[in-house]
């Protein structure tokens, strides 16, 4: 049967499961359930591969689906998916931004070899880092700590102006930690990130604006409101889970990261409509209506690893995963694999905007496996 069909079935199993109780015989499987996510994360990733032969460059859109296609090869220990995101390292000489003359390196925006210090050209090197740690060779990371050591030679603080950055580059400061026990790697990223904070985070609201153009009164939404777009809060909150899986347990900072976490996870919750999805506009459903999967998926991917882990708590936050996941399953998932309601790059929420079906890009793609993922792991 294919599989889009019997969605509906295999996801009103995982209703039952949720709330039954201890052990109940009449309960699904939880194996079986996480076997049915499996089976949809091949669906979707051999799809977007097979539509996809060619290597693109290192610049952000293509790692961040990069960053979905490692965490699949990590959960399945699928070799082809690995083997994909290592020929397009490989494609891209192990590199970002390909400048070697230090004194144009930049990082304002640009997508030109001299925006070297740009997050979205650094955001590659998350999946370089993980290729080393499956195979180490150091010429595989030696890009990666090129740019970071001379960027963290500067006295620069101001490098994450943006809050996708935070996705792009605060788990290039922990990866590249673990593997090179630098303790400047973990100064560095509470420096620059204090700097977004002070920049972009609104405490009354526990949410992120996408960047200094956005904020509240100059900007505000159709009905007049603070408008916090959700793929750039779904970059926010996904960048701390990354970042929490390998800080160590010691850092100094680290109960700084957990409380934001909750405190975002809680308000990213509250603005979940009764579809499962969050709108594009966070706090103002009617600027940008209807569904859109980019930010659903980080979203769904970030509350999910707080209840694997231990820091969100089941009771609160499950409801709000089923209805997600029954989204991005039944509404975002196409037939052949393709996943839709993507909104296009961008930065922002645009009213009059058309997200459909057939509105789909590699990051959106990434943060679906991610989700996926970590739903295999909640059900195992």
């Amino acid at each position: 049967m294919n599989k889009h069909i019997s969605m509906k079935k295999y996801f009103g199993n995982i209703l039952v499961l949720a709330f039954c109780l201890n052990g109940m015989s009449a309960c699904a499987s939880p194996k079986d359930e996480a076997k049915e996510i499996v089976d949809i994360i091949y669906k979707v990733n051999n799809y977007w591969q097979t539509q996809n032969p060619e290597h693109g460059r290192s610049f952000w859109d293509n790692a961040a689906y990069h960053s979905g296609n490692m965490e699949a090869f990590f959960l399945t220990g699928d070799s082809d998916f690995m083997n994909y995101s290592k020929a397009w390292a490989e494609h891209n000489q192990w590199k970002g931004a390909k400048s070697d003359n230090k004194a144009e390196w930049k990082y304002s925006y640009g997508e030109s070899d001299d925006y070297v210090l740009f997050g979205d050209y650094q955001i590659c090197f998350q999946t370089y880092a993980d290729l080393y740690n499956i195979e180490p060779d150091t010429q595989k990371i030696a890009r990666a700590r090129e740019v970071m050591e001379y960027q963290m030679s500067t006295d620069k603080n101001d490098y994450w102006w943006w809050a996708d950055g935070l996705y792009m580059v605060m788990p290039v400061m922990t990866k590249l930690y673990k593997i090179t026990g630098n303790p400047l790697y973990l100064e560095k990223l509470h420096e620059y990130w204090a700097f977004a904070d002070s920049l972009m985070y609104d405490p009354e609201d526990a949410l992120y604006y996408r960047d200094g153009k956005y904020i509240y009164p100059k900007h505000k939404s159709v009905n007049g409101k603070k408008d916090f777009w959700a793929r750039g809060d779904g970059w926010v909150l996904a960048a701390l889970v990354k970042v929490l899986k390998d800080l160590p347990e010691t850092d100094k900072y680290r109960q700084e990261y957990i409380d934001r976490y909750r405190a975002m996870a809680k308000a990213v919750a509250a603005c979940q409509q009764p579809e499962g999805y969050w709108t594009r506009s966070l706090l103002d459903p009617e600027h940008a209506p209807g569904p859109e999967t980019s930010g659903t998926a980080f979203f769904t991917y970030g509350l999910l690893w707080g209840m694997n882990n231990g820091f969100l708590d089941k009771a609160t936050y499950q409801p709000v995963i089923e209805k997600a996941w029954k989204y991005l399953t039944t509404v975002a998932l196409q037939p052949d694999g393709r996943i839709g309601y993507v909104q296009p790059i961008g930065e922002k929420a645009i009213p009059g905007q058309v997200v459909d079906a057939n509105s789909t890009a590699n990051f959106g793609v990434g943060a679906f496996l991610l989700a996926a993922c970590e739903m295999v792991r909640f059900l195992n």
